[in-house]
């Protein structure tokens, strides 16, 4: 094994070879940890932690009471980022979708006027404890889950107008850029900061990912013309399921 990696490192790099070479085989059972650990001529716990590492890359799935296994490969989403998501109306994560030929849906639960958190508050212009619109989703693609989100909107802003809820009157679904329109805000960019992480146990949990898998966690807001941020949220991908493509427009 190479001396420059540390030894779990290693361990994961030569099962994931073992993959690639076709020696096992998607639902093949891996032998005992013991026994890699043997081969390997190293700890238990440095298999352990190369096998964690691998179910969180989605290569391995852990089966409780039966042992570890190729994973069967799940096809990966291109999801593009890019301006011209925005302008054609509606959801974007349906558009996204419906140009792959695929079809997206999503569950979602609002609750109106929750107090602002500190860094939700600093990131929309407000101050801590201010009462925002929370809408937490769920994305679907054909029925499983790919994409979550948590958004948050100033309830002075859209209180007391037909968009206050996000997915409740005539304009339920259509997506930030043409609900706020529909109130005479013109959002004129977004901006996004995405960062790679491991998924917590209840995003594992909504998304069938194992505690830990890899994520892209985007942190999105979109501004009005005058500068104002009208929403935030919080975005969460899966490594495993999706890949993320900025898309730059150059004039």
């Amino acid at each position: 094994m190479p001396a420059e990696l540390p030894p779990y490192l290693a361990v994961a790099d030569q099962l994931r070879q073992r993959v690639a070479s076709g020696e096992w085989s998607p639902g093949d059972r891996l032998p005992s940890r013991a026994q890699l650990a043997q081969d390997y001529a190293v700890g238990d716990n440095v298999v352990r932690r190369a096998q964690e590492l691998l179910i969180a890359q989605g290569l391995l799935e852990g089966r409780a009471g039966s042992g570890t296994y190729v994973a069967e490969p799940r096809e990966r989403v291109r999801m593009v980022r890019s301006s011209a998501r925005e302008q054609h109306g509606g959801s974007p994560f349906r558009a996204d979708l419906a140009s792959l030929g695929k079809d997206g849906s999503w569950e979602h639960r609002t609750e109106a006027k929750v107090p602002a958190p500190a860094g939700i508050a600093a990131r929309l212009g407000l101050a801590p404890g201010e009462l925002c619109v929370r809408t937490e989703y769920e994305f679907l693609l054909d029925g499983k889950p790919v994409q979550l989100s948590t958004s948050w909107e100033p309830y002075a802003l859209t209180g007391g107008t037909i968009v206050v809820l996000p997915e409740g009157g005539p304009y339920a679904g259509r997506g930030v850029v043409e609900r706020m329109a529909a109130i005479d805000v013109v959002v004129s960019h977004a901006v996004e900061q995405p960062e790679p992480r491991l998924a917590t146990a209840d995003e594992a949990n909504l998304l069938g990912v194992p505690k830990g898998a890899l994520v892209t966690h985007i942190q999105r807001t979109y501004y009005s013309e005058d500068g104002r941020p009208v929403e935030t949220a919080d975005i969460v991908i899966p490594a495993a399921y999706s890949e993320i493509v900025y898309e730059i427009p150059v004039r």
